[in-house]
């Protein structure tokens, strides 16, 4: 399943703060310490000219992620007009069948991990969520087998 290119505005801040902390600081730093390790003679049994080499290359492949995802990004800046349902950005209040209250706030798949109650909007629960309103019931599949709740309170926020 490809990957939803919506973000909030504050992940999409955090991953362009990432990329140019990666591209102007980090990157530099990094190839002046294999150019040292690398005039220390042989580089086959150079253990810091071998990690640096190996933390380059790990450097680079995030940069170039993300490169591509800020490119193709969508940036969410305004609230649905019907808020009264369930949509990107949503902070659902969730409340199972035995009375346990959570609360969710749907984000883009690259932002999820930023804060505990975030869920990418490429989850079962966030899909099962959508469009849905106050009082409505979702049955979800989720990992630890069939889950049912009721939507108690739906908020919005930009930031």
């Amino acid at each position: 399943m490809k990957r939803s290119v919506l973000i909030t505005e504050e992940g999409a801040t955090r991953l362009r703060n990432e990329l140019a902390d990666l591209w102007k600081r980090q990157r530099p730093e990094v190839t002046k310490a294999i150019t040292a390790a690398a005039a220390e003679g042989d580089r086959s049994e150079n253990a810091e000219y071998i990690y640096r080499k190996k933390q380059l290359r790990e450097m680079d492949r995030r940069i170039r992620y993300l490169q591509k995802r800020t490119a193709e990004m969508q940036v969410i800046e305004h609230l649905p007009p019907d808020q009264t349902r369930v949509f990107f950005g949503a902070t659902v209040e969730l409340e199972d069948d035995t009375g346990n209250q959570v609360t969710h706030r749907l984000v883009g798949s690259d932002e999820f991990d930023f804060k505990p109650e975030y869920i990418s909007i490429d989850s079962p629960l966030a899909r099962a969520l959508l469009k849905k309103q106050i009082d409505d019931e979702i049955i979800v599949i989720l990992p630890a087998g069939k889950k049912t709740f009721f939507i108690n309170k739906i908020t919005y926020h930009l930031h």
